[in-house]
């Protein structure tokens, strides 16, 4: 499936609707920042950076923006205000294509790589257990056939979640009940994979950010683990971040990228926010691709994260 057959016209309108508050709050004050100008200057890039700034762009990466657009503005000499949308299109998309963000097109693996496992990690209440079965939903619509594992033992809600998930998608689910080890669910999952031929492995991992030293030495354990079945496992470490917190999902990713080597990110709840700035701000912070973006509550609303169909979503 290539790039425009999976945006199809339905996706892109999804996508237009679910970063519908993000894009009218950007746009308003942007209106009102250049109204009665005919050109970039030091006023209305004022204006952007406080824009971007309460979009949650994030004061490091607005900064970055700002000083593309003043280079440009030095080296054109003059730059109408009619311009602006456009500029900010191309440097944001510049930012996201050097951070390997919206690469993907479908949901597809490695070729080679069987099964593909994915550790999903995230603090409790960002849509970690959601993003995992819609994730097992989209694979196994892409024709691929899928495990789950539901190895965050420490809240018998979160067993029984991957558990309804499984269900409802139809995928099978490994678990031991609360308690139990997480790496040995992790181990037993894998296992599960190898035997049965599955494609992809999407294990589920403890919600708790209190002791950091405490999930490094979990998240280290399940990986070890792992390893004993599959060296290169796991493939993908998806860290999952809620979207309308804004600044506490930068926050959260400080965090989990300390304790552990994520390679990969999903952005959820971008529907409910006009905070969708966020995803531009992550992305260059962390020099880690946004993969995924959830912007809605069905199934199809978690979608392979393009930043052209991104940018031009949030801008047109």
């Amino acid at each position: 499936m290539g790039l425009f057959s999976f945006f199809s016209k339905e996706k892109k309108q999804d996508l237009e609707k679910g970063l519908e508050k993000t894009r009218e709050s950007v746009f308003s004050k942007l209106s009102k920042a250049i109204v009665g100008k005919s050109k970039v200057d030091e006023e209305v890039l004022d204006n952007l950076e406080e824009i971007l700034i309460s979009s949650d762009v994030g004061v490091q990466t607005t900064l970055k923006i700002i000083e593309r657009i003043e280079n440009r503005v030095s080296k054109d000499k003059y730059l109408g205000t009619n311009e602006l949308n456009r500029i900010l299109k191309e440097e944001i998309a510049d930012l996201l294509e050097q951070n390997n963000s919206g690469d993907g097109q479908d949901f597809d693996i490695p070729s080679g790589v069987k099964p593909y496992v994915i550790l999903v990690v995230g603090v409790n209440g960002v849509g970690k257990t959601t993003t995992i079965g819609k994730l097992a939903y989209n694979f196994k619509k892409a024709g691929k056939s899928v495990v789950l594992g539901a190895a965050d033992t420490f809240r018998a809600a979160a067993v029984d979640q991957i558990k309804i998930w499984g269900e409802r998608v139809d995928v099978p689910v490994v678990s031991q009940g609360m308690g139990s080890d997480p790496a040995s669910v992790a181990y037993d999952t894998l296992k599960s994979a190898i035997s049965q031929n599955k494609d992809v492995a999407i294990i589920d991992t403890a919600g708790r950010l209190h002791n950091k030293v405490n999930l490094m030495k979990e998240l280290s354990k399940i990986k070890l683990v792992m390893q004993k079945l599959l060296p290169d496992a796991p493939h993908e470490i998806l860290l999952v971040l809620d979207g309308s917190t804004g600044q506490n999902a930068i926050e959260q990713a400080k965090q989990f990228t300390a304790a552990t080597e994520v390679n990969a990110l999903a952005l959820t709840k971008l529907d409910g926010t006009a905070k969708g700035g966020v995803v531009i701000g992550i992305s260059d912070q962390f020099k880690i691709p946004v993969k995924y973006i959830g912007i809605g509550e069905k199934m199809t609303d978690l979608q392979i994260f393009n930043r052209t169909t991104f940018v031009d979503s949030l801008f047109d």
